[in-house]
């Protein structure tokens, strides 16, 4: 995870810390480079928190990592879980000139339950970026993950993965939201195993190339295996 370790927003599934982070660190790319050698890794997921206060720095150090990591382990698979930089293109552009190999950003939830959800995020929004990244770096690969059991219907949900697919996005990820504690949002129900093959079943409908729907998915659950199956290519610039 990027950019420190305190958030901008307080979402209300997210047991991040909340409040003013401290300035970024520059020399974060490095390092992080650095431990996905150490690690050996194949396919490095790189995260990061929201940072509303500087959007085009955040973007920059996710663009430096991707090329710290490319120039140590140029073999090695680069996905990126970005934030929505509050729909702004600049830093959107900044991280796809990098170049990762599959960008990835969480819609989370169902329209109707993003005020609770996500707070300071807009469902809009979400799918612009999708649809936007398609836009500005044809062919990048695509993913995004939801939760369920926060109080949406089946049919809240299948619309969303209409939108998705309506957007391009080439992966996508379904899994139970797990409450961190007791000061997070309730858990309204738990789906079954059935249940998660039926979504399963229903999202690949709408043309998505990979679709990992189950209780544990989470949006990093298999991503080796999810790239592998899309033909996504190794970026070796």
């Amino acid at each position: 995870m990027l950019l420190g370790d305190i958030c901008t927003r307080r979402c209300g599934f997210c047991a991040v810390p909340k409040g003013r982070p401290e300035p970024i660190d520059w020399d974060e790319p490095r390092r992080v480079a650095e431990a996905v050698a150490t690690l050996g890794l194949k396919h490095a997921v790189v995260t990061s928190v929201n940072r509303d206060d500087d959007n085009v720095g955040g973007a920059k150090v996710f663009a430096e990592t991707i090329r710290e990591i490319r120039e140590l382990i140029p073999d090695c698979r680069i996905e990126v879980l970005i934030p929505d930089f509050q729909g702004l293109a600049e830093p959107l552009k900044i991280v796809l000139k990098a170049q990762p190999d599959v960008l990835n950003h969480n819609t989370e939830t169902v329209p109707r339950l993003y005020r609770a959800v996500r707070s300071g995020a807009r469902y809009e929004r979400t799918l612009t970026l999708l649809e936007n990244a398609k836009k500005f770096s044809p062919g990048m690969v695509t993913k995004s993950g939801v939760m369920v059991g926060l109080g949406e219907s089946t049919e809240e949900l299948i619309e969303v993965f209409r939108d998705l697919g309506g957007r391009g996005v080439d992966i996508l990820t379904v899994g139970q939201y797990l409450r961190p504690s007791r000061d997070h949002l309730p858990i309204a129900r738990f789906y079954t195993p059935e249940e998660f093959r039926e979504l399963r079943s229903e999202a690949l409908r709408f043309g998505f190339q990979h679709v990992e729907s189950g209780p544990l998915v989470r949006s990093s659950y298999h991503a080796h295996e999810q790239a592998e199956s899309t033909s996504v290519p190794r970026v070796i610039s």
